[in-house]
Order: C-alpha cells, then sequence, then structure tokens
C-alpha cells in the first residue's frame, strides 16, 4: 500500500526501464506498506548489484524497486544514498496517468 501524494513520475531511459515501460514514483520508506513479503518475490540485480528489483513470481511484474547507490562520482558531488522505494506506478489502481507530470531520466549515462 503506498500513502504517498503521487505528484509527477520519473522515466529512465535506461535499457530495463525503457523496455518495461516503468513510470516511478519515489516513497519514503514509512509510505509503504509491504503486503507480500519480500522472500515471496523474485529478486533481480544487475550492473553494480546495488538496485533491488522485486518481481511477481507468478506473472512476472516488476511493482517497486530500491534504486541503486549513488556512483563514485556522483557520492563526490554530494549525493546522498536514497534508502526508500520507487514504485511503478503503473501497478497502482485508480490513479490517473495522464494527468502525471513526467521527470525524465538518464539513466542510460550511468
Amino acid at each position: 500500500m503506498v500513502t504517498a501524494d503521487i505528484d509527477h513520475v520519473r522515466v529512465c531511459d535506461c535499457s530495463i526501464c525503457r523496455k518495461r515501460g516503468a513510470l516511478n514514483f519515489r516513497i519514503e520508506e514509512a509510505d509503504f506498506a509491504l503486503e507480500t513479503p519480500l522472500e515471496n518475490l523474485t529478486l533481480y540485480q544487475w550492473g553494480s548489484r546495488t538496485a533491488k528489483d522485486y518481481f511477481c513470481p507468478s506473472c512476472g511484474i516488476l511493482p517497486f524497486r530500491r534504486p541503486s547507490l549513488p556512483t563514485a562520482t556522483e557520492m563526490i558531488d554530494g549525493t546522498q544514498p536514497y534508502t526508500g522505494w520507487a514504485i511503478n506506478v503503473r501497478c497502482l489502481d485508480h490513479l490517473d496517468l495522464s494527468d502525471l507530470p513526467q521527470k525524465l531520466i538518464s539513466g542510460s549515462k550511468l
């Protein structure tokens, strides 16, 4: 369950997000109540293996993920690790996606 006020979505251009059509919104830990235990989901990691993508083992949908840690360059520039979740808002019922502004993320450049 997500209790955050979703006011935009993040559209990443990396090969994985682009191909799965994810529209992500980052939420804090307190705004997310997991209804299925993580151990009942399938975990996928790639690249730096710091991001954690959780999939439903029955249908293959990725409803949420833990974003990757900042790169060394980002850390030098002052970027702090994000400890919340990235929710694929396409998995949320009763949300009008047409009204949400899109923030483009250049994940392909990381």
